[in-house]
């Protein structure tokens, strides 16, 4: 039986770790055909056994003035992987988020498909582009280029519905229920200094600043000072969550002295964690599994802000505010994601256990309609059903 020969590429860390689980499904018994990867990710893609042409998530951006900066590297990689995916031809291209650039390479794939009547590959979508946010007309390049769109969460598949009935989607739930299934609490994996260990009956504050350089800068100097007037008011513990590969010295030379640096072991803190103050981004939907009330932030490039302000359309940016169709989350975005603003929000949940708990209970609602275990078997299993096996 021949093999299924699959291109996946993924751009960003959450795409990486994203790609890395289906890669497994598709190899552990839920592929009646053996199949073979290749294409441009991440570690956790090659440690799952995807061949990688070059580390993209090495170029990962956020905002119109990162990607102007890197434009001419990432016109180079494209061309290196429509090149690759011509003279490889595979049978089925997975494009994991990255939007921009995977749209754009799903174009180019049919493009030199119209080109090569014998090559007829599928190409899938695994998460859907936030069409319904800003620049609906997306849509349209999905509809021509994609065989199959997977979604994470459900209110998405309805929209594609009611406006693109001809493009095939499937709601399959976000990672999160398989990645935690087995979860196991070992703090000891994360040992914290003796000093800290004697402090552990205070309450935990968690800082999630973000997995790039750009997000860091922006956001680890204003939670740091929040965090300053936080501990005049109440006693507490912080921990930094960061990727394992990430080094702040250089970005922020003054930490506080009692400021524990921790890479990887997200589960773990958020497991303890208090209250978190966490960029918004997909590490939002891990505050909420971890039932953890959170603050939001996020500060960007004032051009990419003042973009954003005319083309988004709805009303929250933390997924759990978009599910909920509420503030769960306290939102502060750009210039009022201030050390003060930060700082307040954050003292009101700390101090306000009857808040805390009214946001915990509207976070298990939220997560009880996403789905629950097994979306990474339904996205291979949707996948398979498209290849016709």
């Amino acid at each position: 039986m021949k093999a299924l020969r699959v291109m996946v590429i993924a751009g960003d860390p959450s795409g990486d770790a994203l790609a890395a689980d289906l890669v497994r499904a598709l190899g552990r018994g839920v592929a009646p055909l053996p199949c073979s990867f290749f294409g441009a990710g991440g570690p956790k893609m090659a440690e799952a056994g995807v061949e990688l042409a070059f580390d993209l998530t090495s170029d990962s951006v956020i905002g119109i003035s990162d990607v102007l900066k890197k434009l001419p590297q990432f016109r180079k990689r494209f061309s290196h992987l429509v090149n690759l995916a011509v003279q490889q031809q595979p049978d089925l291209f997975v494009l994991v988020d990255f939007s921009g650039f995977n749209r754009r390479f799903a174009k180019a794939i049919r493009e030199r498909q119209a080109q090569n009547g014998d090559w007829k590959p599928r190409i899938v979508q695994y998460v859907s582009p936030q069409v319904w946010a800003s620049r609906s007309g997306r849509a349209r390049s999905l509809v021509r280029d994609v065989d199959l769109l997977l979604c994470l969460f459900p209110f998405e598949k309805v929209w594609y519905v009611q406006r693109f009935p001809k493009l095939k989607v499937e709601f399959v739930g976000p990672p999160i229920f398989d990645r935690y299934a087995n979860y196991k609490f070992e703090p000891e994996k994360y040992p914290v200094p003796a000093w800290a260990a004697a402090d552990r009956k205070l309450p935990l504050v968690v800082m999630l600043p973000g997995s790039r350089k750009g997000e860091l800068k922006r956001h680890l100097p204003v939670m740091l000072e929040a965090l300053a007037r936080i501990e005049k008011e109440v006693p507490v513990r912080y921990r930094i969550v960061l990727p394992e590969t990430l080094d702040i010295t250089g970005l922020c030379p003054q930490l506080p002295r009692n400021l524990i640096i921790q890479h990887g072991g997200l589960a773990e803190a958020l497991q303890e964690a208090t209250i978190a103050i966490s960029k918004t981004g997909t590490v939002m939907l891990e505050c909420a599994y971890f039932n953890v009330p959170t603050v939001a932030i996020y500060k960007t490039s004032w051009l990419t802000a003042l973009i954003a302000r005319y083309i988004i359309q709805v009303k929250f940016l933390a997924m759990p505010n978009l599910l909920a169709n509420e503030a769960v989350f306290p939102e502060l975005l750009q210039q009022d994601a201030t050390a003060e603003k930060i700082a307040i929000e954050a003292l009101d949940l700390l101090r306000n256990s009857p808040r805390r708990s009214q946001v915990q209970s509207k976070l298990k609602d939220i997560i009880s309609q996403l789905g629950g275990v097994g979306g990474t078997e339904r996205a291979a299993a949707a996948i398979l059903k498209l290849m016709g096996s």
